[in-house]
């Protein structure tokens, strides 16, 4: 395994956030601050709690992983799109450097802007409404697990896609759509039961389901299963980067 090649990328990659630091983190946070804003404030004072949770700290699970969803996805399927645009990736294919090497460095930095996005939304939402996190070691194990498993999905969307329209195709349609239906800013137990039981096909339900009951030691379904599912995506996505990384796809020079 060639280190150097791989922290060579992941510093790179990192130095490109420091750069757009405006669009990678403070745009993120403001768009945040702006659902505090209007679903804490505007709409959560005509909510009463929700299992014992005030509406304003209750939506922040949600909002920290609708944030880690995307900007994961995002971050990873740039960072490796963008070499293949430019074509500077045949640079990169010409060095002694392995199609794993290449995965762990852009994925690792896409996580890792992922995680430093997450950890600064969880601050900023402690100047709105008051938290309390009863798992913290779990909180941290959920978010690191969900960043890394959705860099990877950007991943692959990044060698997928022969276009910058394809890049947004799936966050846009398919993840945000989900996020948002998949108790972000509600209890599926508020919904009938028909739209609960639809609700439960929802991956993105699992997910913020786990990442809430970290935070209040309750969710919509239990720890057990939400850490089963989340595990599962995770290797789901593991095993579609292996085909990549056996098959060469769409990274052959």
């Amino acid at each position: 395994m060639n280190w150097h090649a791989v922290r060579a990328i992941y510093q790179f990659e990192m130095a490109r956030t420091r750069r757009t630091l405006l669009q990678s983190i403070v745009s993120p946070v403001l768009s945040t601050s702006l659902y505090f804003v209007v679903f804490g404030a505007a709409i959560g004072s005509r909510i009463p709690e929700i299992d014992g949770v005030n509406y304003g700290a209750f939506i922040v699970p949600g909002l920290i992983m609708l944030s880690l969803l995307t900007q994961s996805i995002s971050n990873a399927s740039f960072g490796i799109y963008f070499p293949k645009f430019t074509g500077t990736i045949y640079e990169l294919l010409s060095a002694p450097v392995s199609h794993l090497e290449i995965l762990l460095g852009y994925v690792g930095a896409a996580a890792s802007k992922s995680i430093l996005l997450g950890l600064v939304i969880l601050a900023t939402a402690a100047l709105f409404v008051p938290l309390r996190i009863e798992h913290p070691v779990w909180m941290l194990f959920y978010l690191v697990l969900t960043a890394v498993t959705f860099s990877l999905l950007g991943f692959v969307i990044g060698i997928w896609a022969d276009g910058f329209e394809k890049l947004q195709l799936i966050p846009l349609l398919v993840v945000t759509p989900l996020t948002f239906l998949g108790g972000s800013f509600y209890s599926i137990h508020m919904l009938p039961p028909v739209w609960q039981t639809l609700s439960l096909f929802n991956p993105v339900v699992y997910l913020v389901s786990g990442f809430r009951w970290s935070f209040y030691g309750a969710g919509d379904v239990s720890i057990g299963l939400s850490l089963a599912m989340t595990l599962a995506f995770a290797m789901a996505f593991v095993a579609i980067a292996a085909w990549i990384l056996r098959t060469g796809y769409k990274l052959k020079a």
